[in-house]
């Protein structure tokens, strides 16, 4: 039936429709594969690095534009009144003593934390860092390409600045998360000291610095991976709640704060006594170890490395009787 209208009257409107099932998120990469990557990506880096600025005339040329050699000695230092405290950071830093006791403090803390196993894995990670950019540095041929300020002298990667690098992500393993956070800044500074020093004292070019940073971080991945990976957690859930996150940026900022006090302070006094080519290598120097030592430790903010994961328990699939 219908009245003026050829619409029919009298049928009921259709009820509500059934909800749509959500599309599947995707899966979160698990921490471990996370650490893999980063640590192929640290060694990728690294092998470019030495391509082109070992084997490559554009390569050799801008070190040698940086850090030129010296006029009387035909050797890299520096002409600068620096020369003298940056060769007392790198003894002072090269003591066996010093390295031993600094390797002891993170067997030690990580006894203390419950974090044994990660405190000797820090221990070999600075060992191999040292052990590999020695063999780096002997395997690796740097041709003769006619360029003036170069030499056949192979150097890369430093094995002060790698050592320095997995000296500081050692302690990350073995360290809480507040605290890892509250070194990471300091201890790139540190580790940004030491790489100024080495291409002050003219025992190191500006890519050698740069490629023991990336040795140091490429080889933590790979350490820090491993410890994922023996503890059994997929750490696939790392993105912090929004408390974490403004703690995370107000600890960002406050960093951001003593790093930007201490340029104001240093550079005007390295600008006063450093050519410009060495104080553009220490800038940049220094910006790259900041960037990836923030990078690894932001990685694993949220990591425990305390010991294996207690198994969960599976759930029974048998029916229950009903009495």
């Amino acid at each position: 039936m219908s009245i003026g209208s050829s619409y029919p009257v009298g049928w009921s409107t259709p009820g509500p429709q059934p909800a749509r099932p959500l599309p599947p998120t995707r899966a979160a990469v698990p921490l471990g594969l996370r650490l893999l990557a980063a640590s192929l990506c640290g060694l990728l880096a690294l092998t470019v690095t030495a391509a082109v600025f070992v084997r490559t005339y554009p390569g050799q040329w801008w070190d040698g534009a940086l850090l030129p050699r010296a006029e009387r000695g035909g050797g890299y230092e520096q002409q600068t009144v620096l020369v003298g405290p940056a060769k007392t950071v790198l003894a002072a830093f090269g003591s066996p003593t010093l390295l031993a006791a600094l390797l002891g403090a993170v067997l030690v803390v990580g006894a203390l934390r419950r974090r044994l196993v990660a405190g000797v894995v820090g221990v070999a990670l600075v060992l191999c860092a040292v052990v590999v950019a020695g063999a780096v540095k002997s395997a690796l041929p740097r041709p003769d390409l006619q360029i003036e300020s170069s030499t056949t002298h192979n150097s890369f990667p430093s094995g002060h600045v790698a050592a320095a690098t997995a000296l500081l992500l050692a302690f990350m393993l073995v360290l809480p998360g507040w605290a890892r956070r509250w070194l990471a800044v300091p201890g790139a500074a540190g580790v940004a000291v030491i790489a100024s020093a080495t291409m002050i004292a003219g025992w190191h070019r500006f890519s050698d610095a740069l490629g023991g940073v990336l040795l140091g971080v490429a080889l933590f991945c790979l350490a820090a991976a491993a410890l994922v990976a023996w503890r059994g957690d997929r750490g696939v859930d790392g993105r912090p709640d929004g408390g974490g996150l403004w703690r995370a940026l107000a600890e960002a900022a406050a960093g951001l704060v003593v790093l930007v006090g201490a340029l104001v302070v240093v550079v005007p006094e390295l600008a006063a006594t450093v050519q410009r080519g060495a104080l553009v290598a220490i800038a940049v120097a220094g910006a790259v170890t900041m960037f990836l030592v923030g990078s690894v430790v932001f990685l694993v903010r949220a990591t425990d490395f305390a010991g294996p994961l207690p198994a969960r328990p599976r759930p029974s699939t048998g029916s229950q009787k009903i009495s």
